[in-house]
């Protein structure tokens, strides 16, 4: 495989960890007359599936394949040889980024169109007119997802087997732990639903053969190749979410490049890895603004003023007071259910890790559910 200019890093020294396997991203925006423009849309991260042993599976080697042919070719051939879209995207790194035409062409000519992919996105779409209407008990629903017992005890499970990272990264960027853990949980249930779909064939799809998304995906497969050329993946092989979400927190391209850390100091981002995914989730929260020490949200008597969210439940409406904290955790996901299944499911692994401990927990504050 060869790209102009470039040489991959590390690649003999690696030994990188993969668990197959869907939040918020910054992107450099790449724009074309072919593809329109859009806003990103929020993912409600999939149910859990709670059938699994209470043991986190042992984390597998990341190797580089020999599956994959060489990535050279004078010509775009298969699916899309006659996209227009495709040869401007291709033109643009070449032109901007110095890829090798020769690479792309050959990557793209071995790109799969997938066609769950596209049924999971025009899923996505909402009402075309009109305000959203939450359906009563909408956040008890929600919150059956992830309040649930096997995922507190997976979640203290998974504190005490990473303490020391987990303190490392919780001092190191000023964030308290549990709430590292409680987003890996409600993210990837601790590493168990990371995705299986390769992300490069589902960001070509989603760029390329759907709309209403498909320039801010076009944005995210530029820094997807872009990511593989820094960090020395074989574009083909990371697997994760069917919208391009990777690793156990589940970043963007975008946010991946921006914001993942080498927190193991093996030379390499590896979201997969535990390691560096607990350190980039705590890196995540800290350049969003995450205050240590300080509140997230209490339950109030109604709504007292615009900070008091209310949530659907059967009973009726919860309303909870929240503060700067919380609206860091929506930048993960721009959902106030999201955001506060976080906050509870955090609230809840402390207290299981602080009891299975012996004593209290290694934590930053002490909060009201």
């Amino acid at each position: 495989m060869l790209i102009t200019n470039v040489v991959y890093k590390r690649a003999a020294k690696l030994a990188l960890t993969l668990l197959l396997v869907g939040c918020a991203s910054d992107t450099e925006n790449y724009r074309s007359d072919t593809l329109g423009s859009m806003k990103p849309q929020n993912r409600v991260p999939s149910q859990p599936n709670t059938t699994e042993k209470n043991t986190i599976p042992p984390l597998q080697p990341y190797r580089k394949s020999t599956s994959f042919p060489v990535h050279s070719a004078d010509a775009l051939t298969g699916i899309y040889a006659y996209s227009q879209p495709v040869h401007t995207f291709i033109r643009h790194m070449v032109q901007k980024h110095g890829f090798s035409e020769k690479y792309l062409n050959a990557l793209f000519s071995q790109a799969t169109r997938l066609d769950s992919v596209i049924r999971l996105e025009n899923a996505q779409k909402g009402p075309s007119s009109g305000p959203s209407i939450p359906k009563p008990g909408s956040w008890s629903r929600y919150r059956s997802k992830f309040l649930t017992s096997e995922h507190i005890a997976h979640g203290a499970e998974f504190w005490a087997e990473n303490a020391d990272v987990i303190q490392r990264a919780s001092a190191t960027y000023g964030v308290d732990p549990e709430y590292i853990v409680a987003i890996i949980g409600v993210e990837t249930y601790f590493g168990r639903n990371i995705g299986k779909t390769c992300i490069f064939n589902a960001l070509a799809t989603l760029a390329f053969d759907t709309e209403r998304r498909a320039s801010f995906f076009a944005t995210e497969l530029e820094n997807f190749l872009l990511m593989t050329r820094e960090e020395g993946f074989e574009p083909f092989e990371p697997v994760g979410s069917w919208a391009g979400a990777m690793g156990l927190g589940q970043f963007m391209p975008s946010s991946f490049r921006r914001l993942a850390v080498d927190f193991d100091n093996n030379g390499v981002r590896n979201l997969w890895n535990q390691h560096d995914a607990i350190g980039s989730v705590a890196h995540y929260f800290s350049r969003s603004g995450w205050q240590p020490s300080k509140p997230v949200a209490h339950q109030a008597h109604g709504r007292n003023n615009a900070s008091t969210i209310a949530l659907s439940t059967y009973e009726g409406n919860e309303f909870w007071q929240v503060y700067p904290n919380f609206k860091v955790i929506k930048r993960y996901n721009n959902s106030d259910k999201y955001a506060m299944a976080v906050h509870q499911l955090a609230q809840a692994i402390k207290q299981r890790y602080a009891a299975t401990q012996g004593g209290p927990a290694l934590v930053m504050r002490r909060d009201r559910m």
